[in-house]
């Protein structure tokens, strides 16, 4: 839809008739489900079991490590709107994401999203606990790698995804910042910061000053200076015949039948390189 360029590793996951169900689509599937679960289960006292899901750093601390994954899949209803805006945005640009770097990448893409966060706020968290839930800063990640992907590329009213991401990012970043939520803030900054890292690591996005110099200073400088191998000379017409004058000899005093196939090789090589030379 955005780009013509797809990976060599995209392909779907399976098909449903003709329609092409890949990562993104089972991830919004299965975000939607989970949701609609939750929304059935929470007039009831088994609401009360989404508590073992959400993210809870002394939780986590004492091993209940799956809290690191699920708390993304936890989706109150009283958030359903976002929600739903959510993963429109998963959907659109995920799968566009998912088809330029390939099936595999975007699941480490994915999996790094959700993990870099938490581990770090679980390391926080060793100060005082932490406990949240949901994957609104994921998946704008994901657009984020989109941007990155496709920056020139013309979203709402003609903006550019490149300013649609930095406004917003930005927006957040703010908001975060002036009521204190300092949590919210270096999730925010952990996934943004992931989700372009890794797109531009792949050696995709448009070029950036800054960036480039940052990669050639990280880089090792060679020590040892490579010098170009020197061009063999071009064989001269005299050192064709040269080459041939033995086998020409044999043909004159015993005929061409008593060539071997390696003269005859021979004889065919110097002919075509006198054909060449002489166009």
């Amino acid at each position: 839809m955005f780009g013509v360029t797809t990976s060599d590793d995209y392909k779907p996951v399976t098909w449903v008739g003709r329609f092409p169900v890949d990562v993104t689509t089972l991830l919004v599937g299965l975000h939607s489900v989970l949701a609609v679960i939750l929304c059935l289960l929470w007039p009831t006292r088994l609401a009360s079991l989404a508590t073992y899901f959400y993210f809870d750093s002394s939780d986590i601390l004492s091993g209940q490590i799956w809290r690191l994954v699920t708390y993304a899949f936890v989706h109150p209803p009283s958030q359903l709107l976002w929600f739903a805006i959510e993963m429109y945005m998963l959907y659109v640009f995920g799968r566009e994401v998912e088809k330029f770097i390939g099936r595999r990448a975007f699941i480490v893409l994915y999996a790094l999203l959700l993990l870099a966060p938490a581990i770090i706020v679980t390391l926080w968290g060793v100060m005082r606990p932490i406990r949240f839930s949901g994957s609104g800063q994921l998946h704008f990640a994901v657009f984020v790698a989109f941007a990155t992907i496709y920056p020139e590329t013309e979203l709402f009213l003609g903006i550019r995804a490149k300013w649609v991401a930095l406004v917003l990012g930005a927006i957040g970043v703010l908001s975060a910042f002036a009521v204190g939520d300092w949590v919210g803030l270096v999730i925010l900054t952990v996934t943004f910061a992931s989700a372009f890292i890794f797109i531009r690591a792949r050696g995709v996005g448009s070029e950036l000053m800054w960036w480039e110099n940052l990669k050639a200073r990280l880089q090792p400088k060679p020590k040892f200076k490579v010098v170009p191998k020197p061009a063999a000379p071009r064989r001269t017409e005299e050192d064709v015949y040269e080459s041939v004058d033995p086998i020409l000899e044999k043909i004159a005093k015993s005929g061409i039948g008593s060539l071997t196939p390696n003269e005859r090789r021979q004889l065919d090589r110097a002919r075509n390189r006198l054909l060449k030379e002489s166009r």
